[in-house]
């Protein structure tokens, strides 16, 4: 899954929290959706702003991405760890060194057994002509951080077109 840092306002300061459970929800809106722990202190700031931002650092920004894993908002101010900046919403902090941030108008909170589930409608999705190849966003000028069961990954190699290379299989006949 990709690493994200999900920003929210408390208090008039921004705040960001990491979060893997990250998935684009819906095509038309487009809709995405995070799950985060009932604790976190970054969903107080989304419930009352109804705003968040979804960022997806790269791997040179691993330090940082750890420092706000590890420190909650709650106890240590994290407005300073990056450059922050705000969008169309006015309330969703982003992060100027991420090579992609997501400006999100909240929807629904579900409630979970353990976590919310946090959907919101994009509101503009913010990048860099540098991480373009043409007019699409290239994965590997983006290199993002990937998260599995407690580790963090690169990127591998590109390898072949979505679904198009299932046009090759043939059944085998019984």
């Amino acid at each position: 899954m990709p690493v994200t840092l999900v920003g929210a306002n408390i208090k008039g300061k921004p705040n960001f929290n990491v979060i893997a459970w990250f998935n684009l929800a819906n095509h038309n809106p487009t809709l995405v959706s995070i799950s985060s722990s009932k604790t976190h202190y970054t969903n107080k700031g989304i419930r009352e702003n109804k705003t968040f931002s979804v960022n997806i650092p790269s791997t040179s920004l691993i330090e940082k991405v750890g420092y706000c894993g590890l420190n909650s908002g709650q106890k240590v101010d994290k407005s300073k760890v990056f450059n922050v900046f705000y969008g169309e919403l006015k309330t969703a902090p982003m992060i100027r060194e991420c090579p992609i941030n997501i400006e999100c108008k909240l929807l629904q909170v579900v409630k979970l057994p353990h976590c919310e589930l946090m959907i919101g409608k994009i509101a503009e999705v913010y990048s860099e002509q540098k991480y373009l190849t043409g007019d699409r966003l290239d994965v590997k000028k983006i290199d993002p951080l990937i998260y599995e069961q407690g580790h963090y990954w690169k990127v591998g190699e590109y390898i072949a077109e979505a679904f198009d290379i299932g046009r090759n299989f043939k059944m085998q006949s019984e």
